[in-house]
């Protein structure tokens, strides 16, 4: 009988042999997902916005991003890092339709990612001033020659507001070009004639004595001298990324066309060239092709 049983053990011991082990199971953790991008977050000041308004726009989320751009409407933005933020300035021309403007905002973030966040404002009416005068028909045109010169100039100031500096000369607050008698205005301001509307006023006027002292707003490159019908003798500034400022009727210029000038640098005298009635200085502000209200780059909410 024990003979007997073993073949069977034999059999048994290679069935045994041949089942193979159960396999060892590893404890392993799910994959680990990356972390989400930061969200893009807009802020736009002032939070109410009117004709001839500097707009702020902050956006934050944008650590490690490259190629931020967007637009205001028709209008490029040019932004610039500030802090943890990218910034950009935009202009609502005097002359804006009031209603809802469209703003979007482009990026491509670290990794690699585009992205982008689009919004509107809502753009108020401005308060400006209006003048009725009727005078003898005739009276206030321009003879075809200077009609043609203040044409002329006009357009070669749109070729400049048009042509946009990468680099940012600027920097912190706007400082008064000029030290005058009493506060300064007139910004957008109309005078209608015979029924007919003219153009607004585009700057503000400070009232000053022959020979004041005029000096730069903030740092920038002297764009454009010039002597013009309207302006008289005139100074430009190119603040970088489409922001100008104007300095008209002036009775000297100290500076040189590409000269870089630092804030409260003399570049000028108040006078009374161009269609003057008197000594002041007619002070404007461009951000493209947008006329703006040059006080609003005094009270600037960048601090750099």
């Amino acid at each position: 009988m024990r003979r007997a049983l073993l073949p069977l053990l034999a059999l048994a011991g290679l069935l045994s042999a041949a089942v193979p082990a159960p396999a060892a199971v590893s404890a392993t953790s799910p994959p680990r997902k990356a972390p989400a991008a930061p969200r893009i977050s807009v802020r736009v000041l002032p939070a109410t916005v009117r004709q001839g308004d500097t707009v702020l726009i902050l956006v934050a989320g944008t650590r490690g991003a490259r190629d931020v751009e967007g637009s205001l409407g028709a209008q490029h933005l040019a932004f610039f890092p500030y802090g943890e933020e990218y910034a950009a300035l935009a202009g609502v021309d005097l002359e804006t339709k009031p209603g809802k403007v469209g703003w979007r905002i482009g990026l491509v973030d670290g990794g690699g990612t585009p992205r982008k966040a689009t919004g509107s404002l809502t753009v108020r009416a401005g308060a400006f001033s209006v003048e009725r005068l009727t005078v003898p028909p005739g009276m206030p045109n321009l003879d075809p020659g200077a009609e043609r010169r203040a044409g002329n100039e006009a357009a070669r100031l749109r070729t400049l507001y048009d042509t946009v500096t990468p680099e940012r000369f600027w920097r912190g607050p706007f400082t008064r070009p000029v030290a005058a008698r009493k506060p300064p205005g007139g910004f957008g301001s109309r005078r209608i004639i015979n029924g007919q509307p003219r153009m607004p006023h585009s700057g503000i006027d400070f009232s000053a004595d022959l020979g004041t002292p005029v000096v730069a707003s903030n740092r920038g490159r002297v764009a454009l001298l010039g002597e013009f019908f309207f302006a008289g003798r005139l100074v430009v500034l190119d603040h970088g990324l489409g922001l100008y400022t104007l300095y008209f009727h002036l009775d000297g210029v100290s500076v040189t066309e590409g000269q870089i000038v630092d804030r409260g640098q003399t570049v000028g005298t108040v006078g009374v060239t161009g269609r003057s009635t008197g000594p002041h200085l007619h002070f404007a502000a461009q951000l493209g092709r947008a006329r703006i209200n040059p006080p609003d780059l005094f009270t600037l909410p960048v601090r750099d």
